[in-house]
């Protein structure tokens, strides 16, 4: 299971150290260089898949992400899940949408989980949320009358 905080794209903050492959973290599998090269593919992938495709947009990963999130809610199977959920204070935000682990089940969102985060963890978090706070707030710009 590979956990990933943050906004989509080349602004999300990967956590190896909360990566699992079997239950065996990553960070036993596998050497800081190859981790840090997985990393940084995760955060252009999306790029990278619609580079592949041509045309459209990398669609294929948050479908199935969406897909594992309806059957947890349907089966009510308190999955651990990255999703982007309103925060209300956790893990020092407020009033915004990032993707954060959330257990989903028949409820939903039913709660976000707060892991600990390094300081260089907890900075790539804080840029991530200053690029989403940027989309979010050049996006109102375009709808906002006057």
């Amino acid at each position: 299971m590979a956990m990933v905080l943050g906004g989509h794209g080349d602004s999300m903050v990967p956590l190896p150290r909360y990566t699992s492959v079997g239950g065996v973290p990553v960070t036993e599998l596998l050497d800081d260089e190859v981790i840090e090269r997985l990393a940084a593919r995760t955060r252009t992938g999306g790029g990278e898949i619609v580079g592949y495709l041509k045309t459209g947009s990398a669609y294929y990963a948050p479908g199935a992400s969406v897909a594992k999130m309806v059957e947890a809610v349907i089966k009510d199977e308190k999955r651990l899940l990255a999703a982007s959920v309103y925060l209300r204070g956790q893990y020092g935000y407020r009033d915004i949408f990032l993707g954060v682990p959330t257990i989903i089940g028949g409820g939903g969102a039913e709660q976000i989980l707060e892991v600990d985060l390094t300081a260089q963890e907890q900075q790539a978090l804080d840029r991530s949320a200053a690029a989403v706070q940027e989309g979010v707030t050049l996006l109102d710009s375009f709808y906002s009358p006057g």
